[in-house]
C-alpha cells in the first residue's frame, strides 16, 4: 500500500486573489510581517499496490487533481508496510 501526498499550487505567473484576501486579513490582524500569501490544495491518497505508482499518480494529477494550465503540482510517495 502507498500513501501519496499531492501539493497543488497556482503558478507564480497566475494572480492569486484568495492569497491576496488572506494576506489582507492577516494584516488586519496585525501580522504585518507577512509579505506574500499563495493558497493551494493538499490532497492525500491511499493506493493499493500498483505497478509504477509514480506514473499512475502523475497521470491522476495531470488528468484531474491539477489544472496544469495554471497550476503546478508535486507529490511524495511513501510505501506503507502493513503490520
Amino acid at each position: 500500500m502507498y500513501k501519496v501526498k499531492v501539493y497543488v499550487t497556482l503558478r507564480e505567473s497566475v494572480l492569486d486573489p484568495q492569497g491576496g484576501a488572506v494576506k489582507q486579513a492577516l494584516h488586519t490582524m496585525a501580522y504585518n510581517e507577512v509579505e506574500t500569501v499563495r493558497v493551494g490544495k493538499y490532497i492525500e491518497l491511499s493506493l493499493t499496490d500498483v505497478d509504477n505508482v509514480t506514473a499512475r499518480v502523475q497521470e491522476m494529477c495531470e488528468k484531474l487533481l491539477a489544472n496544469t494550465v495554471i497550476e503546478d503540482y508535486r507529490y511524495e510517495v511513501e510505501e506503507v508496510v502493513s503490520t
